[in-house]
């Protein structure tokens, strides 16, 4: 994995015109903020399809081996309700992948597996809960759930009690720092360095990302038309 001074030095090289030195009082937190930034940028092109190739987080073996790093599974405590169980969103959550489930109800002696088959929209909740083929059911072992106010919400339509909630998310990715630099988001000094966490050849596209960042910042035409044709045809 690229090393904190490696991706300083490439990001001053693309900044800098050949065997000059314009740029180099970029400080090292403005490096931090942009790639950090270019990383949340990254991710949610990958996962949303407004790639180049315009393909979303699974739709094709590259994006899966890509995007496995940030997919992450965390078990729920989940409140009851009378029509939904829900649980606040973790910390690190970024985009929605899918929900694992087991339910229980006192008729029955062994648990049920629930399929959360779907995330729906909270202006259909009333018409779904009306709707016999896709209304939550325990014998089918079938449900839906929504997004709110940074919680998830699973329904159970008051029928059954879920047990083992596991969330799969795609969580923000780790953000980089640089030892003995001031953390932009903390304002704290960093005590030790935190290097991207993605394989080279995507902390590259990653850097070109962060440089075209910085020349918008810098108002460098010829730097960031450069980065940007180079972050769109390795994206």
């Amino acid at each position: 994995m690229i090393n904190n001074t490696t991706l300083q030095l490439k990001i001053k090289q693309r900044l800098n015109k050949l065997d000059s030195h314009d740029y180099d009082n970029i400080q090292p937190w403005q490096m931090v903020e942009a790639f950090n930034k270019a990383q949340l940028q990254w991710c949610r092109r990958q996962i949303e399809g407004i790639n180049i190739t315009k393909a979303a987080d699974e739709q094709s073996t590259t994006k899966v081996d890509d995007l496995q790093v940030i997919l992450k599974t965390q078990r729920l405590d989940t409140f009851i309700q009378p029509l939904f169980e829900d649980s606040p969103l973790p910390e690190d959550y970024m985009a929605f992948k899918r929900v694992d489930a087991y339910a229980m109800k006192d008729c029955c002696v062994n648990d049920q597996h629930i399929n959360v088959t779907y995330l729906a929209e909270e202006e259909n909740i009333s018409i779904l809960l009306d709707d016999y083929l896709k209304k939550p059911s325990f014998e089918w072992g079938e449900t839906f759930c929504t997004l709110i106010a940074n919680r998830l919400r699973i329904y159970t339509g008051g029928e059954f009690k879920l047990k083992n909630v596991d969330f799969i998310y795609y969580r923000t990715p780790r953000k980089i720092q640089i030892a003995g630099t001031t953390d932009p988001y903390t304002l704290q000094v960093s005590t030790e360095d935190v290097i991207c966490e993605f394989k080279d050849d995507i902390a590259e596209i990653m850097i070109d990302d962060a440089v075209q960042i910085l020349a918008g910042d810098m108002e460098s035409v010829f730097q960031y038309q450069v980065a940007q044709a180079s972050s769109q045809t390795n994206t």
